[in-house]
């Protein structure tokens, strides 16, 4: 995974709070939001555009584990990312959660060459994709990076029963170290396959490959946004979720993939304070 990339959104800022009237509120230091590529890459992070006066953002973009592990640092103010197993761990576990507040989903998909040497078009479930794709030591491309995605990848496998080679003992498997759309790219290019989130490969150009599996429930790809214990600002960290979870969802459920099926689906519940003590 390249380093993480900070993007300080001043354009986030609208033109109503640009007055003599600055307020301290609106001079306080940019909160800092955490999120994923795939946030970013899938086109959702740039409806943060209108953003409600007078907050400021600097938006940090990488791999969900590196997000996680940055925000139990107390290097970021709110987080939205989609691993659940690392949430409850580096989060909820260790009590570094104030709220917790699911947010949208979107869908994973197996996608390949339009040849399909592993039958994977005729799979009944993803764990029985997974399991064809080794059983016939077609090339699969991992994104290896304990990304969101990747995090998906190995529980799949997991469910397949089957044991991806760790390093390169085995050429069929390649773990990549990069970010989404770059994995996807490496794919095309080997004719392989890939785990994919359907908004971000609706949206990459010039690739052949095609989406060969996604008709399954384990497919699911759940958003969580995390306003942080350690927050230096919690009020305006509170502001800022709230107005995500009304403003900010809403655009997100409005957008639609090539076929006019929801890019994202809304997730059930509202903000709580984390159980510690819950398991995922």
């Amino acid at each position: 995974m390249s380093t993480m990339r900070r993007i300080t959104v001043l354009s986030l800022i609208l033109a109503s709070a640009m007055t003599l009237a600055c307020t301290r509120e609106s001079r306080a230091a940019p909160l800092r939001l955490g999120t994923t590529t795939t946030v970013e890459q899938s086109g959702a992070l740039a409806l943060l555009d209108s953003l409600e006066p007078r907050i400021t953002l600097n938006v940090v973009v990488g791999a969900s584990g590196q997000i996680l592990r940055s925000a139990a640092a107390g290097d970021l103010d709110v987080v939205l990312t989609h691993a659940p197993r690392l949430e409850q761990r580096l989060l909820i576990a260790a009590g570094r959660a104030a709220w917790r507040c699911p947010f949208v989903a979107s869908r994973f998909a197996v996608v390949g060459p339009g040849t399909d040497p592993a039958q994977v078009r005729s799979a009944p479930t993803a764990a029985d994709a997974f399991r064809r794709i080794a059983a016939s030591r077609a090339s699969f491309i991992s994104r290896g990076d304990s990304s969101g995605t990747h995090m998906k990848e190995l529980g799949l496998w997991q469910a397949a029963g089957v044991a991806p080679p760790p390093g390169t003992r085995d050429p069929w498997y390649i773990q990549a170290g990069v970010d989404q759309a770059a994995t996807l790219h490496l794919a095309d290019e080997r004719h392989a396959y890939a785990l994919a989130d359907l908004p971000t490969f609706t949206r990459l150009t010039g690739i052949e490959l095609r989406v060969l599996f996604s008709a399954d429930t384990a497919l699911s790809n759940p958003y969580t946004l995390y306003v942080i214990r350690s927050a230096r600002a919690d009020s305006e960290a509170t502001r800022f979720s709230a107005w995500a979870l009304a403003d900010w969802r809403a655009r997100l459920l409005s957008l639609r993939l090539p076929g006019g099926e929801p890019a994202f689906a809304p997730l059930a519940g509202g903000c709580i304070v984390p159980d510690t003590a819950a398991v995922q």
